[in-house]
């Protein structure tokens, strides 16, 4: 999607309001008045649907307590789209939940996010420097641990070299599984100073730091068939099952027979697919066990010295609207009674990460490990490189990954680091030109 140079100033729009008024007949029957007055509706816009959103949307229910105004959810999976649009037509909503850093960044320096009196939060939510002055303008809600492996147990024998895993489609973001693989290798080959340079378009895409993690990757995936690549081309991050099976296999790439693979590099989210796996103690049909998870460090190339440094994401709330009652739900919605309602609201395996040691944080397996990791077991946190760059950089980075995957040659690599080294050249000098090195790494919060 193209980035108009220049903004239009944003567009105030009239406060939307709950017409909570009550009957003239009834009214006089009651022998009085409307007793609830109207109240203004805060609109959230976020990325969580399903079950995810129905936990989300449960708890903004309870997080209302009367007094104020009243609370509205919309989910989305275009979310970018749909924010864009409602920008562009002056009715943005009152907040905003984005994963990107970089697309957060870009608004703040547009003049599209109202300021937080909130302290910053590396790496999720750093203070932006915006006409000279830096201020907050996001704050985490729920985030993620990535760098972790998955594991069937019992599906190969020890010491044999594992099979990986790989399905890179997730509709207009596809790509992305293969940019993490990049990510983390960085960010173990070379350390959390390197990694936050060149997140922050500050190191070259030739060069050694950067061209070795796409050789490395290609390296650990090994030979694969035509056939091979374009099955995990064409397979969704999330696995597929087959309908037409009499008893069809989960969903989750290490339950998929055509991949036949034994261990998936991804985030702590997708604990989801394998609960019932350790439940039911297979995460394939043959197997002898359940799925387990291990630090990715374990697998990839690297000095150990950088083995306490983990990639981790977020979902971060932002005010799009003037209205002061919406940097209050933020506030609300970053707090412990939210993170607490939205705990107890939310399946076990689906239930968030906080940033906090204090906050309730997901026990069923694996989320327990992972929690323990982003609350205070790591060394360093460092936010997701591709999300913190520039939208176009971004995007030009998932688009790449797919070309590499299918043809991982060096003339093939050296063109599409080249392509990105321009993309990084052009964006750098625009508003959103990325984040200071420091915005990027932090250690856990011990609170």
């Amino acid at each position: 999607m193209t980035r108009p140079d220049r903004r239009p100033p944003r567009a105030r729009r009239p406060t939307r309001t709950a017409l909570a008024g009550c009957l003239l007949l009834l009214a006089a029957l009651a022998g009085g008045g409307c007793a609830d007055r109207d109240r203004a509706t805060l609109v959230v816009l976020g990325p969580w649907t399903g079950a995810e959103g129905v936990a989300f949307e449960a708890m903004l229910k309870r997080l209302d307590d009367g007094t104020g105004e009243t609370y509205t959810y919309k989910g989305t999976r275009s979310l970018r789209e749909t924010l864009v649009a409602q920008l562009e037509a002056g009715d943005p909503p009152d907040v905003a939940v984005l994963n990107s850093l970089g697309e957060l960044t870009e608004y703040a320096r547009g003049n599209r996010l109202e300021p937080l009196d909130t302290p910053g939060h590396p790496p999720w939510a750093p203070r932006v420097d915006v006409n000279g002055s830096r201020r907050t303008y996001w704050v985490p809600l729920k985030v993620d641990l990535k760098s972790l492996v998955w594991s069937r147990t019992g599906g190969g024998r020890e010491g044999t070299r594992p099979r990986w895993c790989v399905g890179m489609a997730s509709q207009a973001t596809s790509g992305w599984p293969g940019t993490d693989w990049i990510e983390d290798l960085v960010l173990h080959r070379s350390g959390p100073t390197t990694y936050a340079r060149w997140a922050t378009g500050r190191v070259s895409w030739r060069g050694p730091e950067v061209r070795g993690a796409w050789t490395a990757w290609a390296k650990l995936l090994g030979e694969r068939s035509k056939k091979s690549v374009d099955l995990s081309l064409t397979t969704s991050y999330e696995g597929t099952s087959d309908p037409k099976a009499a008893r069809p296999a989960p969903r989750g790439l290490l339950n998929s027979p055509e991949l036949d693979c034994t261990h998936e590099h991804q985030s702590a989210f997708i604990r989801y697919l394998y609960a019932n796996a350790n439940e039911r103690g297979g995460a394939k049909r043959g197997s002898d066990g359940g799925v387990r998870v291990d630090p990715s460090a374990r697998f990839l190339p690297g000095p150990a010295a950088h083995d306490g440094a983990y990639e981790v994401a977020g979902d971060m709330a932002a005010v799009f609207s003037g209205n002061p009652a919406a940097r209050a739900l933020v506030e609300r919605l970053s707090g412990s009674t939210a993170r607490r309602l939205w705990h107890e609201e939310a399946e076990p395996e689906l239930r968030p990460f906080f940033p906090g040691a204090g906050d309730p944080q997901p026990t069923d397996p694996g989320g327990g490990e992972a929690a323990a990791l982003l609350t205070g077991e790591a060394d360093t946190l460092c936010f997701d490189a591709s999300d913190t760059m520039p939208p176009a950089l971004r995007d030009a980075f998932h688009r790449a990954v797919l070309r590499y995957f299918r043809d991982p040659s060096g003339d093939r690599l050296d063109t599409l680091l080249g392509q990105l080294d321009t993309v990084r050249a052009e964006t750098r000098g625009t508003s959103g030109g990325g984040l200071p090195p420091d915005a990027v790494c932090a250690p856990p919060s011990g609170g």
